[in-house]
């Protein structure tokens, strides 16, 4: 079978959840500027005036687009002001060459999809790169249970046994209760010297600290990255972290 047809639906489909995504924005605008406005009246408004939506995701780009590159000035004053805290571990949370030239600082929540989506990249990385040191900072942000995962891991790195935990977590699935007891097992974790570690002064100021350092770097989620005195945001496979790590040598 041809390749053309499949990349014309493709297409076609890609612009069908464009459309649809636009038209769920400016419903949503639509009803936060008019909350008196009828579901019917803008949906007849947009039947309509179908010019609208891309005008409307075209705004919506601009606006992240801005969001993004004032993230990146406030990184810019910002990472070097805290790059020691940024780069030194909590305990045993890094992997790679402990003496590498560069760092990259990952910020995560166990139960954020799109940092699991990373770690292939993050270990591809690891194992191609013996330049590279990388740094996990627990960054629990998506709820009750994403905390209670964070001080686990912090009790895993006090142990020795970080990634360990670390990647038997996230193969888990969500940071449930039972996951996280799956995982603790799996790395071989003392539990009952782990309990007490997650209810330490250390692990309390440890998250609180992450929690300081994504404020004052203005995060707007997980994962983040600081690598070379750059923020960056969002799910990276290996080339992007290798292109970011490139750019951090030839700014040394």
């Amino acid at each position: 079978m041809s390749s053309a047809p499949v990349r014309g639906t493709l297409a076609l489909a890609g612009t069908m959840l464009m459309s649809a995504l636009a038209g769920a924005v400016l419903f949503a605008l639509l009803l936060a500027w008019m909350p008196g406005l009828a579901g019917p009246a803008i949906r007849g408004y947009l039947l309509e005036h179908p010019e609208v939506l891309p005008e409307a995701m075209d705004r919506l780009q601009a606006r992240e687009n801005a969001r993004y590159e004032k993230a990146q000035a406030t990184a810019q004053k910002v990472v070097p002001q805290h790059l020691t805290q940024l780069q030194t571990p909590y305990a045993g949370a890094w992997a790679g060459n402990p003496q590498g030239d560069v760092t990259v600082v990952a910020f995560m929540d166990y139960a954020c999809g799109y940092c699991r989506a990373s770690l292939p990249g993050i270990d591809e990385l690891i194992a191609k790169d013996p330049g590279v040191r990388v740094v996990y900072r627990e960054y629990p942000v998506l709820g009750p249970e994403s905390g209670v995962a964070a001080r686990w891991a912090l009790a895993a790195a006090e142990q020795g046994k970080f990634r360990a935990f670390h990647d038997a977590l996230y193969a888990a699935g969500a940071p449930s209760v039972e996951n996280i007891a799956i995982a603790a097992d799996k790395a071989g974790l003392d539990k009952a010297v782990a309990l007490r570690t997650i209810q330490s002064k250390p692990v309390e100021a440890e998250i609180a600290a992450n929690h300081q350092l994504g404020a004052a770097l203005a995060m707007t989620g997980t994962p983040a990255w600081v690598i070379g005195g750059k923020l960056l945001s969002g799910a990276r496979d290996y080339a992007g972290l290798a292109a970011a790590v490139a750019e951090a040598r030839a700014g040394k």
